[in-house]
C-alpha cells in the first residue's frame, strides 16, 4: 500500500514539471525568435524493459536492478524548431529566416567569455561604432564567421541571400548556419541556442532572410492554457490518490483490531 503512495508523488512531481514548462512558453509567448519545449516521461515498465535487456554487464550473472518504484520517471525536455508567424516591423534591420537555420552571435557571458551562440531572433540594431548587434550588444556574424561593420550613416538594402548593400556596394553577407540534427542543440536562455558534442553544421538550404519582419514565438496561447488545464487536473488526481491512502492506512493502523 505504501508504494502506493510514492506512485503518486512521482506523479505529481512529473506534472509539476510539466506546469514549469508549460508556463515557461506561455511567459515568451511574445518573445521574438523563441522556440516552445515540451516535457517527455517514462512509465516505470519501460525503464525496466530497458534495464532488463541492457547486454553491457557480465551475462549469467546476478546483478541489482537498482532503486526503482512503481512510479513515473521525468524524461527528457524536447524542442519545437517550428516556424513563429511573421510581423512586418518596416524597419531594415530586423530579420526573418524563412526555412531552416540560425543567425550565428558572438556571445559574449558575464565572464568576458566568447563563444558562438545561434539564434532566430533577428531584432537586430546597427550600434555607434557601426556594427551589427543584437539588441543585447553581441555581435552578429557574416558567413565568414566575421563581425558586420557597416557605415551607420548610410542606408542599407538586405537582400533574401543576406547580402548587404550600402550606396551601392556589397558590404557583407549575413550567415545563415544549420544543423543536420537539431537534437544536438539546447537552448541557451530564452532565444539562444548552442551546440553540444555531436552536432554537426552543414549549409542552410531553401532558406532566405526577409528585411522589415520579425519571427514571433511558436507558442500557441489556447493550446497551452488547455494542456495547463490538463496537467492541474492529473496532479490533483494524484493528489486525491495520496489522500485515500492516507485515510486507508489510518483506519488500518487505528481502527482495524480494536476489541
Amino acid at each position: 500500500m505504501v508504494k502506493g503512495l510514492y506512485t503518486a508523488y512521482t506523479g505529481m512531481i512529473n506534472e509539476q514539471h510539466r506546469m514549469d514548462t508549460l508556463t515557461n512558453n506561455l511567459a515568451n509567448s511574445a518573445t521574438v525568435g523563441f522556440k516552445k519545449e515540451g516535457a517527455t516521461s517514462q512509465a516505470f515498465r519501460d525503464v525496466l524493459a530497458y534495464k532488463i535487456k541492457d547486454t553491457s554487464e557480465t551475462p549469467n550473472i546476478g546483478r541489482r536492478i537498482g532503486a526503482m518504484n512503481m512510479g513515473v520517471k521525468i524524461g527528457e525536455n524536447y524542442t519545437d524548431y517550428s516556424e513563429g508567424p511573421l510581423k512586418e516591423t518596416g524597419n531594415t534591420y530586423d530579420l526573418a529566416i524563412t526555412g531552416p537555420g540560425f543567425f550565428a552571435i558572438e556571445f559574449t557571458n558575464k565572464a568576458g567569455v566568447t563563444s558562438t551562440k545561434y539564434t532566430r531572433d533577428g531584432n537586430f540594431i546597427v550600434n555607434e561604432e557601426g556594427y551589427l548587434v543584437t539588441k543585447d550588444g553581441d555581435f552578429v556574424l557574416d558567413d565568414d564567421g566575421e563581425q558586420i561593420e557597416l557605415d551607420p550613416l548610410l542606408e542599407s538594402e538586405i537582400l533574401e541571400n543576406g547580402a548587404i548593400y550600402q550606396d551601392g556596394n556589397l558590404v557583407a553577407t549575413i550567415g545563415i548556419t544549420d544543423f543536420e540534427d537539431y537534437n544536438y542543440l539546447e537552448h541557451y536562455g530564452e532565444t539562444l541556442f548552442q551546440p553540444v558534442d555531436g552536432a554537426t553544421e552543414q549549409d542552410a538550404e531553401n532558406s532566405a532572410i526577409l528585411s522589415g519582419y520579425l519571427e514571433h514565438s511558436n507558442v500557441q496561447v489556447v493550446k497551452e492554457m488547455v494542456d495547463m488545464i490538463n496537467v492541474a487536473r492529473a496532479y490533483e488526481t494524484n493528489q486525491k490518490i495520496i489522500t485515500t491512502y492516507d485515510s486507508s492506512l489510518d483506519i488500518a493502523v487505528n481502527q482495524l483490531g480494536k476489541l
